[in-house]
C-alpha cells in the first residue's frame, strides 16, 4: 500500500512521493527559547518524531532540520524583563529543551540552526524579495512583504483576500487571520531592542520571525523540499508567510507536503498556569510518569485530533507500557533456545497499513495489542512455535522503532547489587525472613526480583 498523508496545502490525503527516490527532506518548526517548552509543544515534537521514525521504517533516508528561534519579540521581551542578555537567556532554555528531547527519546534532528547564526542568509532573501518586487521599505526603514503582489497568498490557511478586511501592515510576529496584513521582513532597530541588532543595507535592525524559517530551510534543504511540519497554530500566519516569502524569492514551489498536529487539551481545556494544569516534562517525570508512558499518551491519539491529557491517566499508561515490556522480556526468554530465523506475522502487515494511512496510530496500536493478546495466549498454552517466537520479536522490535515504548535496560545500581548478594546469602542459609525483608527493601528502591527455578531476574519497576 502506498503512503498517504493529509496535506494541509491541498486539504486532502495525498499519496506521498518524495522528490528524490529513497530520500526525504523534512523541516520542523522548533522551539522559541524564551521559556521552558511544555507538554503541548511536545505533543507536536513527538508527532514529528513518529513521522520521522515511520519514514525510517519504510526505508527512507531522512534529512531533518529543526530550527531554534533565539531572537524574536518574545525572546527580547523576556531578556529585558529578566535583565539578562538574550544570549544567556536563550542558551539556558536551549539546554533545557535538549534535556527534554533526550528524556522523551526523540531522535535528534540532523541540524538545529539558530536564527541568530543565519542573519546574513535572511538579509540575502529579503534583498531578493525587494528585487523581485514583493517587498518595500517603510518610513522607519523596516522592510515589509506586500501580500497583494503574491496571488496565491492564503492558499495554506484557505483565505480569500478579496473577502478579508486588509489593513496596511503588521510589525508583530503573531496576529489573526481575520485581517491579513503586509508582514515585516526586517524590523528597524528601536530603543527597546537594546543591544539586539544587526547591520543591514537598510540600517541596523533584526529579522522578522517568518523570514527566519524560510532562510534556514532554504540553506539546509534547498528551494523545494518534501515535508514541512508544525502545530495547527503555525498554519497562519507563520507557515502562510513562509510560503509567500520562499516562493516569491525562488520562483518555485516551496514545500510539497504540509503536515500539522492538533492542539493538546489538558483536563478537557486549554493548558494555563492560572488553571494549575501547565506541565513541563520535568514536572511530569517528578510526578512518576516515565518517558515511555508520556510517549504512549501523546502518540496514542491521531495527530490530527485533539488529545486530552490528564495526570489521572498515569496509572493506565504505566500499565500499558509495563505490559509491552513484560511481553518483550517473555519473548526474549523463549527465544534463547530458538533457531534465530523467522519472518513477520501477518498482523504486522495490518500494523504497517494503518501507519501508511496518514499515520493512523489508534488503528496501528489496536492491531498491535490484539496481536499481543493472542500471542500471549499462545505462550500460555505452549502452542507458539520457534519460528513464531522469532517473528514475534521481529514485529515488536519494528513496533518499537516507531513508538519506542520499551524501556532501556538500566545498569543495576551498586547498592541494589549489594542487597541482592546479601539476599542470596540469606536464602542459602534458609533465613527466609531476612531474605523477604531485603526483597521488600529492594522493592521500595524501585527494583523487583523475580525468582524462578533456574535462578532470578532483577529489573526496574516501570510503574512508579
Amino acid at each position: 500500500m502506498s503512503i498517504k498523508f493529509y496535506n494541509t496545502l491541498t486539504k486532502r490525503k495525498d499519496e506521498f512521493q518524495s522528490i528524490t527516490k529513497g530520500e526525504v527532506k523534512l523541516y520542523t518548526c522548533g522551539p522559541t527559547v524564551y521559556d521552558t517548552a511544555h507538554i503541548g509543544n511536545f505533543r507536536t515534537f513527538l508527532f514529528e518524531d513518529l513521522l520521522k521514525r515511520f519514514l525510517l521504517l519504510k526505508g527512507y533516508k531522512v534529512t531533518h532540520v529543526m530550527n531554534i528561534t533565539d531572537v524574536d519579540d518574545k525572546t527580547i521581551l523576556r531578556s529585558n524583563s529578566d535583565n539578562i542578555s538574550i544570549h544567556d537567556l536563550t542558551e539556558k532554555y536551549i539546554g533545557l529543551f535538549f534535556n527534554d528531547i533526550q528524556t522523551l527519546k526523540i531522535i535528534p534532528a540532523d541540524y538545529y540552526p539558530k536564527a541568530t547564526e543565519h542573519v546574513p542568509e535572511m538579509i540575502n532573501m529579503i534583498k531578493k524579495l525587494i528585487d523581485n518586487g514583493y517587498a518595500y521599505k517603510s518610513d522607519d526603514n523596516s522592510i515589509y512583504f506586500n501580500i497583494e503582489k503574491f496571488g496565491k497568498y492564503g492558499k495554506l490557511a484557505n483565505l480569500n483576500l478579496a473577502e478579508q478586511k486588509k489593513t496596511q501592515r503588521i510589525a508583530t510576529d503573531d496576529y489573526s487571520k481575520d485581517s491579513p496584513q503586509d508582514f515585516v521582513l526586517w524590523k528597524a532597530w528601536k530603543k527597546e531592542d537594546g543591544k539586539v541588532f544587526w547591520e543591514s543595507p537598510w540600517g541596523k535592525g533584526r529579522p522578522g520571525w517568518h523570514i527566519e524559517c524560510s532562510a534556514m530551510s532554504n540553506k539546509y534543504l534547498g528551494d523545494n523540499f518534501d515535508i514541512h511540519c508544525g502545530g495547527v497554530d503555525n498554519i497562519f500566519p507563520h507557515h502562510e508567510n513562509e510560503i509567500a516569502q520562499s516562493e516569491c524569492a525562488n520562483n518555485k514551489q516551496f514545500v510539497n507536503y504540509w503536515l500539522h498536529s492538533e492542539h493538546l487539551l489538558v483536563d478537557g481545556g486549554k493548558m494555563s498556569k492560572s488553571a494549575g494544569n501547565f506541565y513541563k516534562i520535568s514536572d511530569l517525570i517528578d510526578m512518576g510518569f516515565t518517558p515511555e508512558a508520556l510517549r504512549y499518551l501523546l502518540l496514542s491519539g491521531h495527530y490530527r485530533t485533539n488529545i486530552n491529557f490528564s495526570v489521572d491517566k498515569k496509572h493506565e499508561a504505566l500499565k500499558v507500557v509495563q505490559r509491552i515490556n513484560d511481553f518483550y522480556e517473555r519473548l526474549l526468554d523463549l527465544s534463547a533456545k530458538c533457531d534465530k530465523t523467522g519472518a513477520l506475522p501477518e498482523a504486522y502487515n495490518l500494523f504497517e497499513k494503518a501507519l501508511d494511512d496518514d499515520l493512523n496510530t489508534p488503528e496501528a496500536l489496536a492491531v498491535f495489542f490484539e496481536w499481543l493478546r493472542k500471542t500471549n495466549a499462545q505462550i500460555d498454552d505452549n502452542s507458539l512455535k520457534d519460528k513464531d517466537i522469532i517473528s514475534a520479536i521481529n514485529f515488536i522490535e519494528k513496533f518499537n522503532s516507531v513508538f519506542d515504548l520499551i524501556a532501556k535496560k538500566s545498569d543495576v545500581p551498586s547498592k541494589i547489587t549489594e542487597l541482592v548478594k546479601e539476599r542470596e546469602e540469606a536464602r542459602e542459609v534458609k533465613d527466609w525472613a531476612k531474605a523477604d525483608l531485603i526483597r521488600d527493601q529492594i522493592l521500595e528502591m524501585g527494583w523487583i526480583i523475580e525468582d524462578a527455578a533456574d535462578g532470578f531476574k532483577i529489573k526496574p519497576i516501570l510503574e512508579k
